[in-house]
């Protein structure tokens, strides 16, 4: 098969079978846990213990009246949600899932393109992009509310990208490679990042959030004071795309967070373990060792995903400006001092 067409199955696969489903687990995990931390029931009626409701909203979504106010730019306001979701499925293609699996002689690498020798310059410029979508449906809405949601949008995610790419370069500096592969490999043999990188991983958290517009940086969407922000004037299933991409981003930034800090699908002793037992499908390309990455990545972004969910309903919305002071005047000079101390720890050992 060739390297065009089992990158486009891989890619059907990774839309429909683990995007489009995750981001409607994430809907429903997040009305159970908010109602599990306010002392609430949460969806219990549609489906046993709620589980359909996921469907439910999509099919309202579907049946709702799709209105484009007359003075908007008609183009853009449809385009705007479209940008947001495929930046945040794209990001997904530099993901590895696990190593590969031997497939009568030959490796198939669990990830979409596994030798982006570019992989993380790749990340950092998907979410550069990200930016334009918000940015695009405050302006064709013709609206001051989602106007200066999408002002605040482009000011605050040009604020933490700077952060959130200086996170990076101290595991890039150990690492020695942009390739997200091979950095999960150097992780698996030296061990993870987090041990060398705990400045730098908190640095990358909080910018996470802010960049994908999550509580307490929600700013872009306030609704006491801008209504909906950005996506005020959308109804319908363009609606339920800003809603989908939101989610389908945080599952992509809580991939690259436990690829690049947490091993990826790395875990440590058990294959050895279980190889010594003679569990022969948990070596190297075996089909057992697969499972048992994929099991382990997933475990680790849904870990991430349950914070970003903890965070939400524990901590209250900032105010505008001390979102940028967090931004200017904190992260970005620690990220600068993390680079800093980064260089001379290497440089010294």
């Amino acid at each position: 098969m060739t390297e065009p067409i089992l990158a486009l199955l891989k890619t059907i696969v990774l839309l429909f079978g683990v995007v489009l489903p995750g981001a409607s687990a994430c809907v429903y995990f997040e009305r159970k846990i908010s109602a599990w931390i306010h002392y609430r029931i949460g969806p219990n009626r549609v489906g046993p213990l709620g589980l359909l409701q996921p469907i439910a909203d999509v099919v309202k979504l579907l049946l709702k009246e799709d209105i484009v106010p007359r003075a908007a730019n008609s183009f853009f306001h449809f385009l705007a949600p479209l940008i947001s979701i495929a930046i945040a499925v794209a990001t997904f293609a530099i993901v590895p899932f696990g190593h590969y699996i031997d497939v009568g002689g030959q490796n198939l690498y669990l990830a979409i393109a596994p030798h982006t020798n570019v992989g993380i310059l790749l990340f950092l410029a998907l979410t550069s992009v990200a930016v334009y979508g918000l940015t695009l449906a405050g302006w064709s809405s013709n609206s001051k509310y989602s106007l200066l949601g999408g002002l605040r949008s482009a000011s605050q995610m040009i604020s933490y990208e700077l952060s959130l790419g200086l996170a990076l370069v101290g595991v890039l500096m150990i690492a020695g490679s942009l390739e997200v592969n091979e950095i999960v490999q150097r992780q698996a043999a030296g061990g993870w990042n987090i041990f060398y990188q705990p400045l730098g991983f908190v640095i990358f958290l909080v910018a996470a959030y802010a960049e994908t517009n999550r509580a307490p940086f929600d700013l872009p969407e306030a609704e006491p004071e801008l209504v909906g922000g950005y996506h005020t004037e959308y109804s319908g299933m363009k609606f339920g795309i800003f809603f989908l991409a939101e989610y389908a981003a945080m599952i992509a930034s809580s991939a690259i967070m436990a690829t690049l800090y947490f091993g990826g699908y790395h875990l440590p002793f058990v294959p050895q373990f279980l190889v010594g037992l003679g569990f022969e499908t948990f070596a190297p390309g075996g089909l057992g060792l697969a499972l048992l990455e994929v099991g382990t990545f997933t475990a680790k972004v849904a870990f991430f995903l349950f914070v970003y969910i903890w965070v939400r309903w524990s901590i209250p919305r900032f105010r505008y400006d001390q979102l940028m002071k967090l931004g200017w005047k904190v992260l970005l000079p620690l990220s600068l001092v993390n680079v800093a101390i980064t260089g001379i720890l290497m440089l010294l050992f």
